[in-house]
């Protein structure tokens, strides 16, 4: 019961997080920039919603494909499409309840292939470590071709432009803010859960080795550097969906793969910290754009744009997964009877 109450009040807390950030991100629009919006969505392409559908859909199978691979050690070898409506049922699981998705999925395809449930999660963890990993060299790329990045995100997000030059709040005040916060977090849950900095070390200690022992694995795959392409594949495709939405909109269409790098590396934040990404998502993307000059309500209109096209896809991935999953195996059952 405690167990359950805990996950609820997660839930409702990290949603209402995405509630206020969106009433965060429109509080102060002004009447020229809901002009800008109006404009913006009014002149936009939407013919590029369907290539932009396509690349989306395709990352998502290319997701399912590599699962595959990392079931294939175990001695499965469950079908393609049944693994893809998995990953598609997960998906829209996750959109109401995170990490939900990444059980259900588990279930769903334990239960159409005949595969242990449990040897799934492992599969999944090790998908997970593998995905950070890729995510922080994605963080480090978005860096090294931007160097100023970071503080440029700082003063758009902390500074307004009526603030002095004295008043602005710098970058490395921020990050000693965050690093203190951390310190201060991670003291008082050593001194509620009565920890020391060996009990602290070890903990260190178990995450390197399970990030070490989930990289290591992949040179036990069979076929390794198809997991390494395809996993370059998978996120260079949410790098085109990104691309692509800067050609939906006349403002946006001088961007190119430097500004879309820092648009995959904000809204991957922004689908982690909220449910779905709402909120979150098209907040750090509005912020993002305005590092490059961006007027606010377009940037905030490409931000909403970008994550209503992945929140549809899914939604109809989804369905159309749950729908066609029992059918299709029915089917199945029947032409091998």
């Amino acid at each position: 019961m405690r167990k359950r109450l805990k996950t609820i009040l997660q839930y409702s807390f990290f949603l209402g997080l995405g509630i206020f950030l969106v009433w965060w991100s429109v509080k102060d629009l002004t009447g020229e920039d809901r002009s800008h919006i109006r404009t913006a969505l009014k002149n936009a392409k939407y013919w590029l919603i369907i290539p932009v559908f396509c690349v989306l859909f395709l990352s998502h199978y290319v997701r399912a494909r590599r699962w595959r691979l990392l079931i294939d050690p175990l001695g499965y070898k469950p079908k393609q499409r049944n693994v893809f409506f998995a990953v598609m049922i997960g998906y829209l699981a996750n959109q109401a309840v995170p990490r939900l998705g990444e059980v259900l999925k588990c279930t769903v395809l334990a239960r159409y292939e005949k595969v242990p449930a449990d040897k799934l999660v492992g599969t999944i963890i090790l998908e997970r470590i593998i995905d950070a990993v890729t995510l922080l060299m994605i963080f480090g790329i978005t860096i090294v071709i931007q160097p100023g990045i970071y503080s440029q995100l700082v003063d758009v997000v902390f500074n307004s432009t009526e603030q002095t030059e004295a008043k602005n709040v710098s970058s490395t005040l921020i990050t000693g803010i965050v690093v203190g916060i951390i310190v201060l977090a991670i003291a008082m849950w050593m001194l509620v859960k009565k920890k020391t900095f060996k009990d602290l070390f070890n903990i260190g200690k178990r995450i390197w080795l399970s990030v070490w022992q989930g990289l290591s694995a992949i040179q036990h795959l069979k076929r390794r550097w198809l997991f390494i392409g395809l996993t370059v594949v998978l996120w260079s495709l949410y790098l085109a969906g990104g691309y692509l939405g800067f050609l939906a909109f006349q403002e946006t269409s001088g961007y190119g793969i430097k500004e879309a790098f820092t648009v995959l590396s904000a809204g991957s934040i922004g689908m982690i910290i909220t449910p779905g990404g709402i909120g979150a998502y098209a907040y750090l993307i509005q912020k993002t754009m305005q590092v490059y000059g961006l007027n606010e309500g377009i940037a905030l209109a490409f931000g909403w744009v970008l994550w209503l096209a992945q929140t549809v896809v899914i939604l109809i991935g989804g369905l159309i997964s749950f729908v066609l999953l029992p059918y299709y195996n029915k089917s199945q059952k029947l032409e091998s009877s």
